[in-house]
């Protein structure tokens, strides 16, 4: 299993980024996934999240209206775009799979890429 994002890196306070993750090594299309963040000194925290066929996403209030999760279930492969960026929102943005069936969950995680928000 692994999941690698990519996309992140240095940009301006009001700059927009996109981050992939693309995954590999079980079905991507039967599991939810999610972006979460986390920053130095800082618990991770949730950002955005996209229901196994797309059809329902969910966004941490502090997020809301600045970014966009989407799904390509063809290519494996989930964005997160970012606009209006702020210092604050520099961290690692990491990617994570889960599948919930009945009382059992698997979980993966990607290692993560940096955003750095900075004039």
């Amino acid at each position: 299993v692994q999941l690698v994002e990519s996309g992140g890196g240095l940009v301006q306070p009001g700059g927009s980024l996109r981050l992939s993750c693309a995954a590999s090594g079980f079905t991507f299309s039967r599991y939810a996934m999610s972006w979460y963040r986390q920053a130095p000194g800082k618990e991770r925290e949730l950002v955005a999240a996209i229901s196994s066929v797309g059809g329902s996403t969910n966004y941490a209030d502090s997020f809301k209206g600045r970014v966009t999760i989407s799904r390509d279930n063809a290519k494996n492969t989930v964005y997160l775009q970012m606009n209006s960026l702020k210092p604050e929102d520099t961290a690692v943005y990491l990617c994570n799979a889960r599948r919930v069936i009945g009382t059992k969950s698997a979980d993966y995680w990607g290692q993560g890429t940096q955003v750095t928000v900075s004039s």
